[in-house]
């Protein structure tokens, strides 16, 4: 499989995040919420995985504030899962928060969440606290993850 991963191009391409989102989380992000974070200009920021037909099969949202980027969501296509597609999502929003400036990377993964516990993990994540309840449909605590120094390479 081949994949590349670059910047959101167009406000047309929400409905396949949508896509990616409903098929990913039992409680997924609206479009109205997504058209919210896209007016965030210079502190949201969007990165798509494409497959060879330049289909999104893959996302990452995070902001960057100040120092820190905090992932908001990532996402892959069941399909396309377990090929490597987030950890290149992951690793190329690493990358650019660290070219922006950030020296320090957070997250939020359900506690049940064992795949991402892991992919996190392989990249340097470690638990910092717990949310309690802080996720519905099932509601469930949080973990939330940091990686301090994000520029640093792959743990």
């Amino acid at each position: 499989m081949s994949w590349i991963v670059e910047p959101l191009s167009a406000l047309a391409e929400i409905d396949a995040i949508l896509a990616v989102e409903r098929a990913s989380f039992t409680n997924p992000w609206t479009r109205e919420m997504y058209l919210a974070e896209l007016d965030h200009h210079g502190v949201a920021f969007f990165y798509v995985a494409r497959d060879a037909d330049s289909r999104v099969i893959g996302f990452c949202s995070f902001w960057r504030i100040l120092d820190e980027l905090h992932i908001n969501n990532l996402a892959v296509l069941p399909e396309y899962r377990r090929q490597g597609v987030a950890s290149a999502l992951l690793a190329r929003v690493i990358e650019e928060g660290t070219s922006m400036g950030s020296r320090r990377a957070t997250l939020e993964v359900r506690h049940s969440n064992e795949a991402a516990r892991r992919l996190y993990g392989g990249f340097g994540f470690v638990v910092a606290g717990v949310r309690r309840g802080y996720y519905s449909n099932p509601i469930e605590d949080a973990l939330v993850l940091c990686r301090d120094e994000p520029g640093t390479g792959r743990s």
